[in-house]
Parts: structure tokens; sequence; C-alpha cells
């Protein structure tokens, strides 16, 4: 693998964003209930949000419980929650020295209220940061989020013929930040599983089989190569470009 220290990175997203996927099959591959993978899964977000920054991304957002997550088992669910609750614990002030803006994507209403509480000290606390913006996304669905907006935007009576796109983005829980530019999958899947499908649109997507607990700062600085390398072109064309016509030398004479 190549080291993260000797690749050039030709242009640096300023919103990335990850679907923590396999932390469950790098527990069952080593033995491990499936708690172990979320918990070495949890303690893998400091490097990596320490590396995004040192790369100079200015946003990570991060999948950690969808609104289906519920349906898993009891045991399971509960777990997700105390590990969520020890990391804000023994995380936070140190995020906050560091100049990390915490913010919360997703219902916190559903929440226990201790940890409810926990999320909206968080954010308060590290509010006005300005070295890297780290979005939680938890109790969070792309499909539940539209319609949250949509729910929203009724209830604030804003007639139909003034909703646009604009308006739908401000009424969304990445209100004021700008869209992801990469979106990195994690364990090799290939789906989107409804994650941010409204800022998603242009998203450049890197999919790898590495399972989560296991992505670290150069399979990071791979993707971030591999996006250097896209030619986003937002559904329009480059000043270059030639019809195939063209590119083969034909002509009307």
């Amino acid at each position: 693998m190549t080291s993260s220290d000797t690749v050039k990175l030709d242009q640096v997203p300023r919103h990335v964003a990850i679907i923590m996927d396999g932390n469950g099959r790098w527990a069952k591959a080593r033995g491990l209930p499936r708690l172990a993978g979320h918990r070495a899964g949890t303690e893998n977000l400091r490097p990596v949000l320490r590396a995004c920054a040192e790369f100079g991304i200015e946003i990570l957002t991060v999948w950690a419980f969808s609104t289906e997550n519920w349906r898993r088992p009891e045991a399971e669910v509960k777990g997700l929650l105390r590990i969520l609750q020890e990391m804000i614990r023994r995380e936070v002030k140190e995020l906050h020295k560091e100049g990390v803006q915490v913010r919360h994507l997703g219902h916190v209403d559903r929440l226990p209220e201790r940890l409810q509480k926990q999320v909206r000290d968080a954010v308060e606390l590290t509010r006005h940061n300005t070295r890297i913006v780290f979005n939680v996304a938890f109790d969070y669905g792309g499909r539940d989020e539209i319609v949250h907006a949509v729910q929203q935007i009724i209830h604030d009576g804003i007639a139909a013929d003034q909703v646009d796109d604009a308006l739908l983005s401000r009424y969304m829980y990445t209100a004021g930040q700008p869209d992801p530019d990469l979106i990195i999958r994690t364990s090799g899947e290939m789906r989107t599983s409804g994650f941010m499908l409204w800022q998603s649109a242009y998203a450049e997507y890197y999919v790898t089989p590495t399972f989560w607990p296991d992505f670290g700062r150069d399979e990071l600085c791979q993707a971030l190569a591999a996006y250097g390398q896209r030619d986003r072109r937002f559904g329009g064309i480059k000043d270059d470009y030639a019809a195939p016509c063209e590119l083969a030398g034909q002509g009307n004479g």
C-alpha cells in the first residue's frame, strides 16, 4: 500500500462523507461479538477525523446509526447507544481543544434523555470551532430526512410555488453546508442505503472492501487520490469536449 506521506493530492474535497460499514463482519472474522466491532469502529473515528483535518478537508460526515437500525436486536441497539454515550463523554473535550465543531444529523428526540443532553451539550460546546466540522449522522435516514424537510416546510406555511432546490436544502439537516464532494463506503457493498439522498446528487463515490475498523490514513489518502482523478461536470460538459465523430476526424468535406 502506498504511504500517505508520498502521495500528491491534486485536489482535496471540501466535504467527505463516510458510510462506516463492516463492523459486524470485522468482529465475526475475529470470533468476537458484534459490539466489539462497533467499539473498534468507534475507536477508529478519532484518527480518521484527525487525518481529514490534516489533509485540509473542511467537513467530515459519518453515518453511525440509521433510522432502520432500531430494528436490530435490543441488546445491540442498547450497546450502540452506550458506546455513543461513552464516546461523547470521553472525546468531546479533546475534540473541542482540537478545534472540531461537532454537529448531529438526524433525530435527537428519540434518543434516551441523558444521551439527548450529551449530544446537545457537545454541539453547543463546539459550535464556534472552525478547524473541521464533524457531522455525526445518528438516527438518520436519507428518505426520512427529506420527509422531515417537507413536513417542516408545510408546518411553516410556505406556498408550493415558493419551494425550489435552494429552499429544500435549507430544511435539510446539513443546512448551510456544501453538499458532499466524496462519499466513501467501506466493506465493499455497492449501494448507498439511502445515505444523504438529497445532498449526494453530484457526489463522487469510492467503495473499498476494507471493513471500517481497518480503514486508516493510507486508505483515506487513496480515496482522496482517486477523487482527484475524477472529471466532475455537474451535468455540463467541458469546454474542450468534442463529439465522437469529431474525435474520429469525420466531417462534411
